[in-house]
């Protein structure tokens, strides 16, 4: 795919825009001409041009609010400015631009002018002050702080900013009118939002983006904190390796930007992210100039950003073609992730039959369902207690862990169970081509060491002990190795199945990317293809790491989908990867099979040292 800075636009998304009734684009934009002309003026003048009044244009309002009763940020009050358009008709929900720090009459003015010009869709601006908690009541003479929450709100890269800007500051902004009775009303889709600030500002844009790309595609960031603060200097990484998104980005930094470097240089930062963004295949442009950690630069291209940004429009931001190899090896084009039949109250267990067919538990429901091929979920049995991991054996069986009365059972086709063992709360299970069953038992207490469990021929052995929340459990396609995930930490370990079905050398092998809101990976189930590349079911999506214990590839589910509670490789030449979040059910086809782990063992070709 080409990059989109290299693209000319037609008139026909041009007649796209003028269909949904906001204001149209420019017939045709050389975006690689615009991107240098941008870095031309990056020392220039301010203001520029269109950050100039012109009384031929109208002009748009200011309003103001307060928000005091977060509860996403409990205490804070955060001040926040609403800009809306001349041209805004409230039959007509419009766009929307974020910035953070707030929003004033420069950016207005910008676009006032802008607008006017047709060169963006109506945009209703809303700028967000970092929240402040008060040792004072309002209105008090030197009213002190006893706390600033910027870093806090902006630098952190988890979801309680995204959920504080979606769920209470733009509810409150639509709670306001203009001065003549106009209803404040932003239109719904991610397409139509942009986010952009400076600093500690411009991460918390692009995080806004990152996090719920399905709300803001296009992100504008200043002299961008991507450094060791709050975890913003991960972000490099974390874009090779994540299946892309669609996502429209600029960057403007100064190569003399070292704010503090206790954290590190911004600007090196800023290449970083450039460079990763270019390689995992984004839309994106930047502006490097000579200044330090100064924003005024890039308000000057502030204008041509916001051209760059919006071209195209009403065209959604497409999403790109990474250079991630394992990407590459596992993923189809164009084949993404659908959601499958009907939500549930509590889905987790998934499993696979020798046709392919997939089973999930539904412990909200108290069932076992089988999802036909229409997608509709058929029960196949009634369980009062919790089911939690669920594996099928080469016998057809069913096999489940029944935590909540401390055994295992086994269910057959025609759904007559016994049991197989008791005094065993699983949690993940497995069963091999001999019929040997594995099973996992976290501890009471998340700090509390769990146990693994050998079932096989009637009897039960402990094989080992000492994990924390031990998870989802897996062989190697060849047997060889037996893995065991960790929810409350990082890892997943990897042991050696000696001759007579023994683990040994058991190493905390498998190294995953975790969350900092928990501060754990939240792996809870594990399945592998027939290269032997491990996927771990994870609260950052499915994981998927090489035969050296690396993540290689990260694989969200589609937002805001959340934390993957189970994965499992299913269809008629298991080729098609389903997971759940516990609520909805996604599946996926990808170009190389999984691996059936009740299936006589394969040989599997050596990745090599690395």
């Amino acid at each position: 795919m080409l990059r989109a800075s290299r693209i000319t636009l037609s008139l026909t998304l041009v007649f796209a825009a003028l269909s949904t009734g906001r204001a149209q684009v420019p017939p045709s934009i050389d975006a690689d001409a615009l991107v240098r002309k941008i870095q031309a003026e990056l020392s220039g003048p301010f203001p520029p041009d269109d950050g100039k009044v012109n009384p031929n244009f109208p002009h748009g309002e200011f309003l103001q609010g307060t928000i005091t009763d977060s509860k996403i940020f409990p205490g804070t009050e955060n001040a926040f400015q609403v800009y809306v358009p001349a041209q805004y008709d409230p039959s007509r929900p419009a766009c929307l631009l974020v910035k953070l720090d707030g929003l004033g009459a420069f950016e207005g003015t910008v676009l006032d002018n802008l607008i006017a010009k047709k060169e963006v869709p109506v945009i209703i601006g809303v700028g967000i002050t970092p929240g402040t908690i008060w040792k004072d009541p309002a209105g008090t003479p030197n009213r002190a702080a006893a706390r600033f929450n910027r870093s806090y709100e902006f630098d952190s890269t988890n979801d309680r900013f995204p959920d504080y800007v979606l769920n209470e500051l733009l509810p409150a902004v639509q709670k306001l009118k203009t001065t003549n009775g106009r209803a404040i009303r932003i239109s719904s889709e991610g397409k139509d939002h942009a986010a952009t600030g400076g600093s500690t500002g411009g991460i918390g844009a692009f995080t806004l983006a990152w996090r719920r790309p399905d709300q803001f595609t296009r992100v504008y960031s200043v002299i961008g904190t991507f450094v060791s603060m709050r975890g913003g200097s991960d972000y490099p990484v974390l874009i090779r390796k994540t299946d892309p998104k669609p996502l429209r980005i600029f960057l403007e930094d100064g190569s003399t930007d070292a704010w503090n470097p206790l954290f590190g240089t911004w600007y090196d930062a800023n290449l970083n992210m450039e460079s990763a963004l270019t390689f995992a295949g984004y839309d994106v442009a930047h502006a490097w100039g000579t200044h330090g950690h100064d924003g005024r630069p890039g308000q000057v291209i502030f204008p041509d950003v916001m051209r760059w940004l919006w071209r195209d429009y009403a065209a959604p931001v497409q999403i790109g073609v990474s250079k991630n190899s394992t990407l590459q090896e596992i993923t189809l084009p164009g084949e993404g992730w659908q959601k499958v039949g009907q939500d549930f109250q509590s889905a987790a267990g998934l499993a696979a039959n020798a046709k392919g067919e997939l089973y999930l538990s539904d412990s909200g429901a108290g069932s076992i369902y089988r999802v036909g091929d229409d997608g509709k979920h058929v029960p196949f049995m009634k369980q009062n207690t919790a089911v939690e991991g669920m594996a099928f054996g080469p016998d057809g069986a069913l096999y489940a862990a029944v935590p909540g009365e401390r055994r295992i059972i086994a269910v057959s086709p025609q759904g007559a169970s016994h049991n197989v063992a008791d005094g065993i709360a699983g949690r993940g299970i497995v069963v091999t081509h001999d019929g040997t069953v594995l099973v996992s038992e976290p501890g009471l207490h998340s700090d509390m060491p769990s146990q693994l469990w050998q079932i096989k021929a009637g009897a039960k052995k402990l094989v080992d002990q000492g994990l924390l929340s031990a998870a989802g459990v897996a062989f190697s396609p060849d047997g060889s190795l037996f893995f065991a995930a960790e929810k409350a930490t990082k890892w997943v370990y990897s042991y050696v199945v000696q001759k007579d079905g023994s683990l040994a050398d058991k190493q905390p092998f498998y190294w995953l990317h975790m969350t900092d809101v928990p501060n754990d990976s939240g792996a809870e189930d594990l399945a592998l293809d027939t290269h032997g590349n491990l996927y771990v079911a994870t609260r950052m999506g499915i994981q998927v790491c090489d035969q050296n214990g690396r993540v290689r590839a990260i694989l969200p589910l589609p937002t805001p989908g959340g934390p993957v509670r189970s994965l499992a490789f299913g269809g008629p030449h298991f080729d098609i990867l389903y997971a759940t979040n516990g609520k909805q059910l996604f599946m996926r086809r990808l170009k190389l099979p999984g691996f059936a782990p009740w299936a006589a063992p394969i040989a599997v070709t050596s990745q090599g040292a690395g």
